[in-house]
């Protein structure tokens, strides 16, 4: 693959059980190193059904997004201070991505795949009670990072290295992840992974993806990808089963906020944040980034989930899955294709991120 890349744009706390620190949570400081995926979201909003073979009313609209993405932007907006991502994108929205990512407080490098339109996903949401949505995904250039992308100094300066788990769903994005892993453990560098898909998990096969994130330091699965890793169907027996392979697994459980299990035990339980949905999109992603943004102040696993329950509550109430830009480029609000005039990507290879 041939490639170039963007410069860098530049209440009360839940007490801890397990007291001191956790693993996966060890090591304040430094920034947030995210890898994954960058993607173009359109999402329709919809009441109902969708009514087969005729039209559906919806309200539309095409925003950024990508669950690495979006964890990074979610990172960023939850005070931390250095967030810093690795993408793909096609040279078809490569400026407009970069710059929304700015706004979000996001320092991205993302590489320009010279032959692979940016990912799209379609996110229809029925804007009923629950806000429940489905996706047609696109995956484009964004699950065609590969090795060559990456470089141990963007390791530079890294207290976390959080990986998106749709990079597991293509050969090239397994031996990214597996490149990145042995870089991380040969610096001491903690490492995340979010399983993103309970539909390509079961494409991807369950054995061979917990062999592949062997390693990884704490795993965020929602319910559903908890209870398909394990074959348990009970959230809480699903998370403690899964820590007796991971440390740490950080269970997402929607409107039943999250559990944090170590060892074969659930620890904790947190309620989730009320909040009136009005689009899930994204939910999850901001569970992460804010969970990752407080652990690497030093906070405990259980705090940090509490907060992750926050931002989710915030991001269920927006529609997209991204938060509010920290600064607001009018053009910013553009679709890709309403950009006008395509802008120059300076081509070149990953390297240091600048600090």
């Amino acid at each position: 693959m041939g490639r170039g890349m963007t410069g860098l744009t530049g209440g009360k706390e839940p007490r801890d059980p397990g007291g001191g620190p956790e693993p996966g949570g060890a090591g304040a400081g430094g920034a947030l190193l995210v890898v994954g995926d960058v993607v173009t979201d359109v999402v329709a909003r919809h009441r109902g059904p969708l009514a087969s073979g005729t039209d559906t009313a919806a309200v539309i609209r095409t925003l950024p997004g990508g669950a690495g993405a979006n964890v990074a932007c979610w990172a960023a907006h939850w005070g931390s201070a250095d967030v810093r991502l690795l993408g793909r994108v096609g040279a078809d929205a490569a400026a407009w991505h970069e710059r929304e990512l700015t706004a979000c407080g996001v320092r991205p490098r993302l590489v320009v795949d010279p032959q692979a339109p940016t990912g799209t996903v379609i996110c229809l949401v029925d804007t009923g009670a629950a806000a429940e949505r489905t996706f047609l995904t696109d995956s484009g250039a964004s699950l065609r990072l590969d090795p060559g992308d990456w470089s141990d100094t963007l390791l530079d300066g890294v207290g976390r290295l959080h990986l998106s788990g749709y990079l597991l769903f293509s050969e090239s994005g397994r031996a990214l992840v597996g490149t990145a892993l042995a870089s991380a453990r040969a610096r001491g560098v903690p490492v995340s992974l979010d399983p993103a898909s309970a539909g390509f998990l079961v494409e991807l096969g369950i054995e061979r993806f917990l062999a592949l994130v062997r390693g990884v330091d704490l795993l965020l699965p929602s319910r559903d990808e908890a209870c398909l890793l394990t074959g348990l169907p009970d959230g809480a027996g699903a998370a403690a089963e899964l820590s007796r392979r991971i440390p740490l697994v950080v269970a997402k459980q929607g409107a039943d906020g999250a559990l944090v299990a170590r060892n074969g035990a659930v620890l904790a339980r947190i309620p989730a944040t009320p909040a009136t949905p009005r689009d899930t999109t994204g939910a999850g992603d901001a569970f992460t980034g804010a969970f990752l943004a407080t652990l690497l102040t030093g906070a405990t696993p259980v705090v940090a989930a509490a907060e992750g329950c926050r931002a989710g509550a915030r991001a269920v109430e927006r529609v997209g899955g991204r938060p509010p830009a920290a600064s607001h480029d009018p053009k910013s609000s553009d679709a890709p294709a309403a950009l006008g005039g395509a802008e120059t990507v300076e081509t070149t290879r990953a390297g240091a991120l600048p600090h």
